[in-house]
């Protein structure tokens, strides 16, 4: 199985997250989450881990036009120039010709949109990505840009300890999706949930299981859970053989709080 795509959108419904994982236990574990099925794997140039995330992706057996994959450029590299600069050194890193989805990381505060969105597009004229996207983009900012040609959509911290709704809203009427990342939150908050816990007690689950499978019921939205856990890969995406309940989906969105685990000196107001 290969976790189908969104909407139709090339971007499988689940994927794999790689921030922190380095060295050989980052090149094993892209590796093993390929033989496992995913086909969507997500780093970026800050992660510092783009050379072996391309090194585990060689070592797999399955075929480079089978792979999503999305890296990122940095808030500090969005001028005009520098993208293209930034986008050809991370394919030198990555080992590839093209990635699938370039995304802007962060918005900037010092560069404007429509400079680093011309050069983006010129990224993907170029056929050095297929798609584009933006991530950590407030929903003023997103519904301002939805309609750029090649768009895919939206990376954003989204869990059910942080509401997303302004921003699906967003990418549901101009056919886009949402990228949720830190889809399990804060290390351990969510396991301790009370209403987690007893839902995964009545359908069979983990918690985990629990949350990834209300994030993927959801219109237009992927979710990329990260793990150096091997045993982790089969569990994160064993969530095909069940449905929650609109209740006890709609009682999950209620534990929405506002709680941020990502919001860095560079974010922006958020919305």
């Amino acid at each position: 199985m290969h976790y189908e795509n969104v909407a139709g959108l090339p971007l499988p419904v689940l994927g794999l997250g790689t921030m922190r994982l380095h060295g050989e236990q980052c090149r094993s574990i892209v590796s093993a989450a390929l033989a496992e099925g995913y086909r969507h794997i997500d780093t970026a140039r800050s992660y510092d881990n783009e050379e072996d995330v391309g090194a585990g992706i060689r070592q797999s057996s399955v075929p480079r036009d089978e792979i999503v994959l999305v890296t990122k450029v940095w808030h500090t590299d969005l001028a005009g120039p520098d993208v293209e600069e930034a986008a050809e050194s991370s394919l030198r890193r990555l080992g590839t010709d093209y990635v699938d989805v370039l995304l802007v990381h962060w918005p900037s505060r010092a560069v404007p949109l429509e400079e680093t969105l011309e050069a983006f597009a010129q990224v993907r004229e170029q056929g050095k990505a297929r798609f584009i996207g933006v991530g950590n983009f407030p929903s003023t900012m997103f519904e301002g840009i939805a309609g750029v040609p090649g768009l895919i959509g939206n990376q954003v911290e989204y869990h059910p300890y942080l509401g997303q709704d302004k921003i699906l809203t967003s990418a549901r009427s101009n056919g886009l999706v949402v990228t949720a990342y830190c889809p399990l939150g804060r290390a351990g908050d969510l396991l301790q949930d009370p209403l987690l816990q007893e839902l995964a007690g009545s359908y069979g689950k983990t918690v985990p299981q629990i949350v990834l499978r209300w994030l993927i019921e959801q219109d237009r939205v992927a979710a990329i859970p990260g793990t150096s856990d091997p045993g982790h890969l089969r569990e994160n995406v064993d969530v095909f053989d069940f449905e929650l309940s609109p209740d006890d989906a709609a009682a999950i969105s209620s534990l929405a709080r506002g709680a941020r685990v990502v919001n860095p000196p560079h974010a922006p107001d958020w919305d």
